[in-house]
């Protein structure tokens, strides 16, 4: 992983050396078809895995019900996990709140309108009901995770039900599942290992495409949001630390899916590493595809915290709209609130920070953030890796509380899944 992520890093520089820096690396040709090829294999580790997500999600969710004994916590593990993921989306809004007053985000700032369209804005209540699975086609092809799992949670309660009432019957459904299951996760762990090759196109590419000249004209705040991504990585080791987890041994088994987060810039790309990961830290099957699986969309630390509470700030000082407590606070509980919304949506970032903007009363202001949005690849390497590490944060806290966790595992450096994720 560590070479891969060096190579990717060198073959990037190396593009823009040959091509002396330039100020749009895209209009030379010759970067454009590399980066082309350098997409294929990168982006098409991504497809792999994306391509895998929706059957295991809803193999696994479904697998994990039909398995579940009687004393299970299913409404246990769903209330920690949405407590816990909203609060630390609400801490690291704090967080982005508290960087962007100290750097002065904004405040003086030469950003002029730009091309930037705002995305289609929609109420709470419709967004809400939108991750109902009134079609759960549409859902899938859509990869509307909260929509997925509660359809997998339908067919697993449904069929654990009817496992009681119709036992011979239902052997051939179960049996069916248990070697789906298998199969799924054989197909997962070929993908996966191909992880390292795949970081250096992915690397190379980002680096490539990117003129120095559009990173210098946003580095305040690219240099702010690393920051805060920092600190709020901080604050997850402090609550790991505080929940009994060594935050060192944590890290070294973390690495490699923060890593693959950081180059493919996919949270829900990164899921089943992200559940391999946790299975090796001892955590739960059950809290970890449930937790992951939601996560991977929801409550997302980076891109649904930090990301929009500093352009909310940004453009406020841009504008010179007040910012006083009774702002912040509004702020802050349209943040936390619409990271639960903005779920499956395509472009969620960007999609996080149209819906916040206008609910906060600067929707018309979206243009202003075209600028950063032209840098979002680099943002977003850093917001990813954030996320993935809340989603691992979260699984890790609530299979505490629910006292199912295995520190034995956790603290073996060695332990790794048996290939099953249960």
């Amino acid at each position: 992983m560590f070479i891969g992520t060096g190579l990717g890093i060198i073959l990037g520089f190396a593009i823009q050396f040959a091509a002396k820096f330039p100020k749009n690396p895209l209009e030379i040709t010759w970067i454009n078809e590399s980066t082309k090829w350098f997409s294929l294999f990168g982006n098409g580790f991504i497809d792999l895995i994306r391509m895998i997500v929706i059957p295991l999600i809803i193999i696994s969710i479904i697998h994990i019900i039909i398995s579940m004994k009687k004393d299970a916590k299913i409404k246990q593990l769903t209330i920690y996990t949405l407590v816990t993921l909203l609060s630390t989306v609400a801490i690291s809004a704090v967080v982005g709140f508290i960087i962007s007053y100290v750097f002065k985000i904004g405040l003086n700032s030469t950003i002029a309108s730009g091309s930037s369209d705002i995305k289609e804005v929609q109420s709470l209540i419709d967004i809400f009901r939108n991750l109902i699975p009134k079609n759960p086609i549409e859902s899938m092809a859509s990869s509307n995770v909260i929509a997925v799992v509660i359809f997998s949670i339908f067919i697993g309660t449904a069929a654990k039900k009817m496992g009681k009432i119709y036992a011979k019957t239902m052997e051939t459904f179960n049996k069916l599942i248990e070697a789906s299951h298998k199969i799924i996760v054989s197909i997962t762990m070929s993908i996966i290992n191909l992880m390292p090759y795949a970081i250096i196109p992915l690397l190379a590419n980002t680096i490539a495409q990117r003129g120095i000249k559009s990173i210098l004209d946003v580095i305040l705040f690219i240099v702010a949001l690393y920051i805060a991504v920092i600190i709020m990585f901080l604050v997850h080791m402090i609550l790991l630390s505080v929940f009994g987890f060594n935050p060192i041994t944590y890290i070294k088994k973390a690495i490699p899916v923060l890593i693959l987060a950081f180059t493919s810039r996919s949270s829900l790309g990164c899921l089943p590493v992200t559940i391999e990961t946790l299975e090796s830290m001892g955590c739960n099957s059950s809290t970890s595809t449930f937790v992951s699986s939601l996560g991977s969309t929801t409550g997302m630390n980076g891109c649904a915290g930090i990301f929009p509470a500093m352009l909310i700030i940004m453009i406020s000082n841009i504008t010179d709209y007040p910012i006083n407590l009774g702002f912040m606070i509004m702020a802050l509980l349209v943040v936390t609130i619409s990271s639960i919304g903005i779920a499956g949506v395509p472009g969620t970032a960007t999609t996080s920070a149209s819906i916040n903007l206008s609910a906060v009363g600067l929707g018309q202001y979206f243009d202003l953030t075209s600028p950063i949005l032209a840098v979002d690849p680099i943002l977003d390497m850093a917001r990813t890796m954030l996320n993935i590490n809340g989603v691992l944060t979260t699984s890790l806290i609530v299979d505490k509380n629910l006292k199912q966790i295995d520190m034995n595992k956790f603290k073996d450096m060695n332990a790794k899944i048996d290939g099953s994720f249960m």
